[in-house]
């Protein structure tokens, strides 16, 4: 493995695809990278001598480009800097790649009433916001669809909640250090449905320093948003929310996630590279990452260059290939 490894390192380094972090070394860039396209994209360095060397190389350029593609950032199958700061981004033990090899075919919930445990408790934080994130992720779920939650306080639950450090019993031990935040698992017996946070963290109830709980919601709910838009149903703002794991994407409501923003918008779209989403309301807009607004916001919209005779926004999208905003207003688009 380490005769491949320095032979993936010389290849990488002959093309010029790898340039230095501050303080780390060209070879422990690609050994880094190996470990989490292995981890995170189901990258297998091959080992067998009859293979060449060059379709290994080629090979990691191919899961490079996927990772790229998937995080929203830049194809080009190196290891540039901004897919290396990527990689070293502390993130989810879910792999992004996976073949559910352990729990075949579409693991769903045989039952509409699901219980949960939270088995111990972070000192980092009061007990009383740990249950309160758990609660409200749960609630994301409940408040659409026939899924109901019901904590409790002993015995095995279908949902198993902890803390812990390094190995702990599930096969996926945590390294010791902040890289990996949590894990979870699919639905199931057993192990099935298990969420585990990593207590090698500092976990905060405010996105100030450390590591925000309401993370803490999206391991539970074991998947990631996506494209944001918009529907007027029931007096309802929903939008649509694209999991990792699921065929077809689900329908939420915005008022689970962002509470603090006026009833009813105009428009909306998300920048993923940044985990940024951007809510338009008449004449101001809001910057929004986890569930809460940034700093300095709502804002008008005048401040984006809009003329004064424009009001409101009717529709805005993002293209993320060519980095530009379209904003449309009746029969007119800025860019």
């Amino acid at each position: 493995m380490k005769f491949l490894l320095l032979i993936l390192v010389l290849q990488v380094t002959a093309s010029g695809t790898v340039p230095l972090r501050e303080h780390t070394s060209t070879e422990e860039n690609v050994e880094f990278a190996v470990r989490y396209l292995t981890n995170y994209y189901d990258f297998t360095l091959k080992e067998s001598p009859s293979i060449k060397m060059k379709v290994n190389n080629n090979y990691m350029e191919n899961k490079i480009q996927e990772m790229q593609q998937f995080l929203g950032l830049k194809v080009t199958g190196q290891l540039d800097t901004s897919t290396l700061d990527m990689m070293h981004t502390p993130r989810c033990g879910v792999p992004d790649v996976h073949h559910f090899r352990a729990l075949p075919g579409r693991p769903v919930w045989k039952k509409r009433l699901i219980t949960y445990r939270i088995k111990n408790y972070s000192p980092d934080m009061k007990r009383e916001d740990i249950n309160y994130v758990i609660q409200k992720a749960f609630q994301v779920w409940s408040d659409v669809t026939p899924l109901k939650f019901r904590k409790i306080y002993a015995g095995e639950a279908d949902i198993m909640i902890l803390f812990a450090r390094r190995a702990h019993g599930d096969g996926y031990p945590f390294d010791g250090t902040a890289r990996v935040l949590a894990h979870a698992f699919g639905p199931g017996p057993k192990i099935g449905g298990d969420a585990h946070f990593n207590e090698a963290v500092t976990w905060t109830k405010s996105n100030k320093g450390h590591y925000y709980f309401y993370y803490g919601s999206n391991v539970v709910e074991y998947d990631v948003l996506s494209h944001v838009t918009t529907e007027l149903k029931n007096n309802a703002i929903h939008f649509w929310r694209k999991s990792l794991r699921t065929l077809e994407p689900g329908f939420y409501l915005m008022s689970s996630f962002w509470p603090s923003l006026p009833s009813g918008i105009d428009a909306a779209y998300e920048v993923t590279s940044r985990d940024i989403v951007f809510i338009f309301k008449r004449n101001q807009f809001w910057a929004i990452r986890g569930n809460e607004v940034q700093a300095g916001y709502p804002r008008d919209i005048q401040s984006l260059g809009f003329p004064l005779a424009v009001r409101k926004i009717d529709a805005a999208l993002y293209d993320k290939e060519k980095k530009k905003t379209y904003f449309f207003v009746e029969d007119k688009y800025w860019r």
